[in-house]
């Protein structure tokens, strides 16, 4: 009876004193939902945690304040945000909670002076979340707006639609480059010198989290680590005549140097939600608004492209997974009866509600030297 009173009198002494400190495992959650971006911060780059999308931790900074408290065990920061999401679903992304719960509980978004370890996102240099991807692949053709919209009327364009939805098939995707192509908010898309038909494309993009082979759609969402905003910025101007010439030419469509922008950071997939249900994107040109998209457009669901891509190649932590863009995209004539290409001077404004905003600045590349001949030469060239 002794030893029962003496358990009893303890558990009444930890209730009354409230949770501890410092928690670990399952039991922890975030007060605020974050995002998680790369960033240059006082000239090197740094992993930091976004809330309100106003303000940025410094990701190791503020963990080596939170360590001062002898509560908290001592956890190493991933470097690179390629770390960080390798070890995010093992473990690390109870410290991130513990990080964003020590902040807000102790008020210091709102002190005066901050701890220095907060920056204002307006102070910062935003960069490409990830620096850089294992690989990259794409969606072609995976919303119905999207179908055929460079075809000769709209009623053709429905008659490609119809066939389509009566037979979907797999998805169609293709690998885009990462290292040059990447690009983060605020950076340039330079337009390659004579390449006049550079066209538009914001997409969902899919960041991995857990290494994914031969994954079943009903299990492509517990291999997700989160969600980005793409956009996929393509050269329409194709190849010039001569030489092997069989089918479209990918690399010249996507591959160029600022094609890829990505940002302006990370949602991880529990505060975003099931993108199905979700989604919407839009990209406008200047004043004019282009794109306007929700998941209900599309052709296969983000899921069964995991399912499908993850068939060919194992997807690994990091992979970005592109869902495809809708209709409205530049050499498209069914939307606004003309086609119509990037210049110089355009501002490219993308969204996806829940995630951000990529603001792009187009300008033009400087002429190059002459080459041998066995270069990309102008569309002019060969086409008019």
């Amino acid at each position: 009876m002794r030893h029962i009173q003496v358990i009893a009198a303890a558990l009444i002494l930890v209730a009354s004193a409230g949770p501890l400190p410092a928690q670990s495992g399952l039991g922890v959650s975030s007060a605020q939902p974050f995002k998680l971006g790369t960033f240059e911060i006082d000239g090197e780059e740094r992993v930091g945690i976004v809330l309100q999308d106003k303000v940025v931790l410094d990701l190791e900074a503020a963990n080596r304040a939170l360590e001062r408290n002898p509560a908290y065990p001592r956890v190493p920061m991933p470097e690179t945000m390629l770390d960080l999401i390798g070890q995010y679903e093992y473990g690390l992304k109870f410290r991130l909670y513990e990080i964003v719960n020590d902040t807000v509980a102790g008020n210091r978004l709102g002190a005066s002076p901050r701890p220095r370890y907060i920056h204002d996102v307006a102070q910062v240099r935003t960069l490409a979340p990830i620096r850089y991807p294992g690989k990259m692949l794409m969606t072609a053709v995976n919303f119905f707006s999207h179908v055929g919209e460079g075809s000769a009327g709209a009623e053709e364009q429905k008659k490609q639609v119809a066939a389509r939805r009566a037979n979907r098939g797999v998805p169609y995707m293709f690998i885009k480059p990462t290292q040059g192509v990447i690009i983060g908010n605020g950076d340039d898309i330079v337009l390659p010198h004579g390449r006049d038909r550079i066209d538009w494309e914001v997409e969902l993009g899919t960041i991995i989290g857990r290494a994914a082979k031969y994954v079943p759609a009903s299990k492509a969402a517990e291999h997700i680590f989160g969600y980005t905003v793409i956009l996929d910025i393509s050269d329409r101007g194709g190849r010039p005549p001569g030489g092997f010439s069989s089918g479209s030419d990918w690399f010249v469509g996507k591959g160029h140097d600022n094609f890829g922008p990505m940002g302006p950071w990370i949602v991880p997939k529990e505060f975003y939600g099931d993108p199905m249900k979700n989604l919407r994107q839009t990209l406008s040109v200047g004043t004019e608004k282009m794109q306007d998209a929700t998941a209900g457009d599309m052709i296969h669901s983000l899921y069964e492209v995991i399912e499908y891509a993850s068939s060919i190649v194992t997807l690994y932590p990091g992979d970005v997974i592109g869902a495809g863009t809708s209709g409205g995209v530049g050499m498209g004539t069914t939307v606004r009866g003309a086609q119509l290409f990037l210049k110089p001077g355009d501002k490219i404004v993308a969204v996806i509600d829940g995630i951000g905003t990529l603001t792009m600045p187009v300008v033009a590349e400087p002429a190059p030297a002459p080459g041998t001949g066995s270069y990309l030469p102008a569309v002019s060239s060969y086409r008019k």
